[in-house]
């Protein structure tokens, strides 16, 4: 039987399609992992998040030191995704805050006792803060899901580097990083004070932002709101914003639609956010099996 003449064209069309399909996927792959070394490299090519002082200086020693406390919970629950549970977080990851604590003569508290399941287990944040904010200068809130990836930096020289001195009982009330989508409320520091107080009261009362069924509970929406909503002079008195996400809430860039979509359209807020080595604190938003994620990196340290 003769060939078909439209047969013989289509044939080479073919091939030619699969071939550039193939170089494509290949660019396209090796891109990929050029940026992931590269991301993971970006202090090693002259990120700098801040400028951190020296641990024992003369300031440091004339200065009065603070008092802090590192404060986390973790709900052990069944709710939300399964591949994004915090089951076994807490065991998983305790140790290694509880070590930097003792380390550096912090307090350190895990406060899943306190979780209201009225509302998504996110916002019981604020009542464990809000509890330990009477005893202590300073609370450090970090989500369950955080890892700290360099113990050799202390929290008042993340402080230091993010108020740029080290007077901490007259600086702002909130320090808070921005990422892609503005203010996060996953790792931050409180200051004690009236101001503090109100701030959160007024957070927990925010309950029109409450969210169920969703992996956005509605907390960091309201945290964004109260802070927009402050006034110029407020803000500028009371709140420090740092774009230098990295100084203490870097996240670990993983090849993904969303994070290659963020790379190509926002570079500069990627950069100054992505996780790479020597980082203070690496915190797991918005990734699944985070179990399996803080295994990897504590054999990693």
């Amino acid at each position: 039987m003769a060939t078909r003449p439209w047969t013989k064209h289509r044939q080479p069309k073919r091939r030619l399609w699969l071939l550039l399909s193939a170089t494509a996927f290949l660019l396209t792959l090796a891109s990929l992992q050029a940026s992931t070394y590269l991301l993971r490299r970006a202090n090693a090519l002259g990120r700098q998040c801040a400028t951190l002082p020296a641990e024992s200086s003369a300031e440091d020693a004339a200065s009065p030191r603070p008092s802090i406390v590192m404060v986390s919970l973790s709900d052990e629950g069944e709710g939300g995704s399964r591949r994004r549970s915090f089951r076994g977080v807490r065991a998983a990851v305790e140790g290694n805050k509880r070590a930097y604590a003792v380390r550096w003569g912090y307090g350190y508290t895990e406060s899943g006792d306190l979780v209201d399941r009225s509302r998504p287990p996110n916002w019981s944040k604020i009542l464990a803060v809000r509890t330990q904010l009477p005893f202590y200068d300073w609370v450090f809130w970090n989500d369950a899901d955080t890892v700290v990836t360099n113990p050799d930096t202390s929290l008042e020289n993340i402080l230091h580097a993010a108020i740029g001195h080290r007077d901490f009982h007259s600086s702002p009330d909130l320090v808070v990083t921005q990422d892609f989508n503005g203010v996060n409320s996953g790792v931050f520091f409180v200051r004690r004070s009236k101001w503090s107080e109100y701030f959160l009261d007024t957070w927990w009362n925010q309950t029109s932002f409450i969210k169920f069924g969703s992996t956005k509970s509605g907390d960091n929406a309201a945290m964004k709101y109260l802070i927009d909503s402050l006034s110029e002079a407020e803000s500028l008195i009371h709140v420090r914003k740092l774009q230098m996400q990295c100084l203490f809430n870097s996240y670990p860039w993983v090849p993904s639609w969303k994070s290659i979509h963020r790379l190509i359209s926002s570079p500069l807020v990627t950069w100054k956010g992505v996780y790479s080595d020597g980082d203070f604190m690496v915190h797991l938003a918005g990734l699944d099996e985070k179990k399996k994620w803080i295994k990897e990196i504590l054999e990693q340290l």
